[in-house]
């Protein structure tokens, strides 16, 4: 479950522009060389409208509900009020992505509003919402890379992409999210060695990167690493039934 926040509206300035001396001319005689492209500045920053303000703490509201109704198992009142918040939080975060804690609600938002509607079965709306807070969530966990919880999330949300796309049978297309997973939950294992969700994120990120990237060894790696969970009763219920499956096809 998503943690409990509450980011602070902050007040968005656009960056003040500085003049720039122009480049020298070219010697008499001399074709001027071609200027190379400039990179695509990004989208200048603005304060938010008198409008915009309201429903953003309206969405904050409508944020708690969600998650109150989310912990007594109202998934479906969830799913409303996270829909209702979402408008005027990616607002926030377009007028200006610089500020982490508008960035961070809206990932927050968009991974539970996702959860809830698993739980209903409604995997058409999770996966979009997924899909998504991913950019969010990268640049979250770029910004804190000490954040355990932040980079487990993201694993997390790339093993259930990385799933679905496997699931239809399209490799290619699973094995980009699965190869940033492994190395996410690889950090994740080697930080906190004993932490049994990260070694079985890790091990979800393994049976999945075996099966769609051309290192070998992977799928050896998630067997060996799975038998072992299974002798200690680490392993997850997620994991179990595969590494059943890979054991006994493995003789």
């Amino acid at each position: 479950m998503t943690r409990s926040i509450v980011p602070a509206l902050l007040v968005l300035a656009a960056a003040p522009a500085f003049a720039q001396d122009a480049p020298p001319a070219a010697p008499p005689g001399v074709a001027p060389a071609p200027e190379a492209a400039a990179p695509e500045a990004p989208p200048a920053a603005r304060e938010l409208t008198s409008a915009e303000i309201v429903a953003f703490n309206k969405a904050l509201t409508d944020f708690s509900a969600a998650q109150a109704a989310q912990q007594k198992g109202d998934n479906q009142g969830a799913v409303a009020r996270y829909d209702a918040a979402l408008p005027a939080i990616r607002t926030a975060v377009e007028a200006d992505p610089s500020k982490i804690d508008n960035v961070n609600f809206l990932a927050n938002a968009l991974y539970a509003d996702a959860a809830a509607y698993g739980v209903l079965g409604q995997m058409d709306k999770v996966i979009p919402l997924y899909e998504e807070s991913l950019p969010h969530w990268r640049t979250i966990v770029a910004a804190k890379p000490e954040d355990a919880a932040s980079r487990a999330i993201l694993a997390g949300i790339l093993v259930q992409i990385g799933n679905l796309k496997l699931g239809v049978q399209d490799r290619s297309g699973a094995r980009p999210y699965y190869a940033e997973a492994l190395a996410l939950s690889r950090k994740a294992v080697a930080d906190a060695p004993a932490d049994n969700v990260a070694k079985n994120l890790l091990l979800s990120a393994l049976i999945g990167a075996g099966q769609t990237s051309t290192e070998e060894g992977m799928l050896e790696e998630a067997l060996a690493m799975g038998k072992a969970m299974m002798a200690d009763g680490t392993i997850d219920a997620s994991n179990r039934p595969t590494v059943e499956a890979m054991t006994q096809s493995a003789g």
